[in-house]
C-alpha cells in the first residue's frame, strides 16, 4: 500500500500531464513482472516494486503469477489515460471512466495479494464461475467508488477527471449532492450482489466438487474480498489523505516530497 500511494503522487505533478512520458515510464515498470530487473541507477520507485514483485510470486501458483502479471500491467499502463483525462479537462462517459478507473485504482491487486497472505490458491473453475466473478468485480468497484466520494475534493484541485461524482454530474447534468447520492447507489447495489451470489457459494463448490481443501480456499478467498471492502472503508474515513481538505497541495505545485520516479 506504501507503494501505491507514493507512485500515485508522482503524478500530481509535470509527469501527470504528458501521457507520453507516464507511459514510457509506467513501461519499465511493466517490464519487471515480466522478467527485467532495475539496472544501475535505477529509481526509487521500480527498486522498490521489483522487490514487492519478487517476494510475492516466492514460491506463487504459476496461475496466480500469470493473472497477477496482468493486473499490474493495468495498473501501470492505464496511468497514461488518467493523463490524458487531465489534458482533456471534462470528465469522460461512465463506460470509458471505468476501464480506466479499474486500472489505475488498482483495487483488484489488494485481492490477489489477499489470496497470498491468505496462503489459498483458488482452482479455476470456481475463481472464473459467474458468482466469484461478479463479486470480485463488485469488490474491486466498491473501494474505488468509495475511494471518489472521498477524495474528491483533493482529485478535483489537481484536475484530475476520473473520480465516479465527476462523471455523473457531467453525464447527468445533475448538482453535487445529486451525484454523491448516485455514487451511493452504485456502491449499494454492488454490496446486495456481493452477498446475494455469496450466499451461492456452497452449491458451487458442491458442483463443481471441490475438495474440502478446495471449498475452504473458497471461503477464505469470499472473506478476504469483503475485508478488503470493510477494511478499506474503516481507513479511507479516518486518514487525513482525504478528510484535511485544507491541506490539498494547490495544482501550482507537486503533489509530493520528492521525485522517486524516473523520468
Amino acid at each position: 500500500m506504501a507503494l501505491f500511494f507514493v507512485f500515485d503522487d508522482q503524478f500530481d505533478g509535470p509527469l501527470g500531464q504528458d501521457p507520453a512520458q507516464t507511459a514510457v515510464v509506467c513501461q519499465t515498470m511493466i517490464d519487471i513482472v515480466h522478467g527485467a530487473l532495475p539496472g544501475p541507477g535505477a529509481d526509487a520507485c521500480s527498486q522498490a516494486f521489483a522487490d514487492i514483485w519478487a517476494r510475492s510470486t516466492d514460491g506463487a501458483h504459476p496461475g496466480w503469477i500469470a493473472r497477477c502479471a496482468h493486473e499490474w500491467e493495468y495498473y501501470f499502463a492505464t496511468q497514461a489515460h488518467e493523463a490524458i483525462g487531465r489534458l482533456r479537462g471534462t470528465p469522460a462517459d461512465m463506460e470509458t471512466y471505468l476501464q480506466v478507473r479499474r486500472g489505475i485504482a488498482g483495487t483488484d491487486l489488494p485481492l490477489s495479494l489477499g489470496e497470498r497472505a491468505a496462503g489459498i490458491h483458488i482452482p479455476a473453475a470456481a475463481l472464473h464461475s459467474p458468482q466469484l466473478g461478479i463479486m470480485r468485480q463488485a469488490a474491486i468497484d466498491v473501494t474505488f467508488m468509495c475511494n471518489d466520494v472521498y477524495s474528491l475534493e483533493k482529485e478535483e484541485a489537481r484536475g484530475d477527471m476520473d473520480n465516479l461524482v465527476l462523471v455523473l454530474e457531467h453525464d447527468h447534468g445533475c448538482g453535487r449532492e445529486e451525484a454523491i447520492a448516485e455514487a451511493r447507489e452504485e456502491v449499494r447495489r454492488r454490496v446486495v450482489r456481493f452477498r446475494e451470489l455469496a450466499l451461492q457459494i456452497p452449491a458451487l463448490c458442491a458442483q463443481l466438487g471441490l475438495t474440502g481443501r478446495e471449498a475452504a480456499a473458497v471461503d477464505t478467498y469470499v472473506e478476504v474480498m469483503g475485508v478488503w471492502m470493510s477494511g478499506y472503508h474503516a481507513w479511507q474515513t479516518g486518514t487525513h489523505r482525504y478528510t484535511a481538505a485544507a491541506r490539498v497541495v494547490p495544482s501550482s505545485g507537486p503533489g509530493y516530497f520528492e521525485q522517486v520516479l524516473g523520468a
